[in-house]
């Protein structure tokens, strides 16, 4: 039986940076909000992060896997890969009509920051990649006419998706799942 006592100084700077640069933006948000909020001081999260970028890409890396878990359907190998494809789609169309959405965490990340060198930018699009990966493993495994491009145009309806909804421009709830069966149905996945 393992006991985990609260959360350290470190884990409570993650999670307020990632809230908080999600919320509010990683331009409007200082290390004081941060580690106010965090209930540290500002030499804690210096000493641990060494410098505001340096968290940027830390708390968007160790959120990672559970920003992932928000589009990726739990692994049943069982059902059809159009399915999977699929709930990928319904569960990002749930989550865009939501009050707390507020665009993809590593699009927000990678259009915010200029510097493409800066190290949140590679951490957000590896994190992508591995959304692209999904859709392609997907692709292969219901064997899709071309497994790499279908990736490619799904990953081009996904972020269209998170761009219309945090725009609001769209105007029929049913546009991206109908656009996603074409897309499968043109690579003749089953």
């Amino acid at each position: 039986m393992s006991t985990s006592g609260p959360p350290t100084p470190r884990q409570r700077l993650l999670d307020a940076a990632a809230d908080l640069f999600y919320r509010q933006g990683i331009g409007a948000v200082g290390v004081d909000l941060v580690s106010k909020t965090a209930g540290v001081s500002k030499r804690t999260l210096y000493q641990q992060f060494g410098s505001k970028d340096r968290l940027i890409a830390e708390s968007l890396d160790a959120h990672g896997n559970a920003i992932l878990g928000l589009y990726i359907p739990a692994e049943n190998r069982g059902a059809p890969a159009r399915q999977q494809i699929l709930a990928v789609f319904d569960g990002l169309s749930r989550w865009t009509a939501s009050e707390t959405f507020r665009g993809c965490p590593f699009v927000n990340t990678a259009t915010e920051l200029a510097d493409p060198g800066h190290p949140a930018r590679r951490i957000a699009r590896d994190y992508k990649l591995r959304l692209r990966e999904y859709f392609a493993d997907q692709a292969e495994r219901g064997q899709a006419t071309d497994p790499q491009r279908l990736a490619d145009e799904l990953i081009v309806v996904f972020d269209g998706a998170i761009v219309q909804a945090v725009m609001g421009t769209g105007q029929h709830r049913d546009a991206v799942r109908t656009a996603v069966q074409a897309l499968l149905d043109a690579h003749r996945l089953p």
